[in-house]
């Protein structure tokens, strides 16, 4: 299951990654926040399984 959940956050991070990168290429600043924000989230996502991994051993 932590695989699963770690595979989710790390596409979520990149959809945020693409999000950002077309809001860039097209000067829209809603979707480059969106992008940014989405990234954040699968950045703490992924902090808290490193955390549950770590108490895990």
């Amino acid at each position: 299951m932590a695989t699963t959940d770690k595979a989710k956050n790390i596409a979520q991070q990149a959809k945020g990654k693409a999000k950002e990168t077309v809001g860039k290429a097209t000067g829209n600043d809603r979707l480059r926040a969106k992008g940014k924000a989405d990234q954040m989230k699968g950045n703490l996502k992924q902090a808290g399984e490193k955390v549950k991994d770590a108490f895990k051993t």
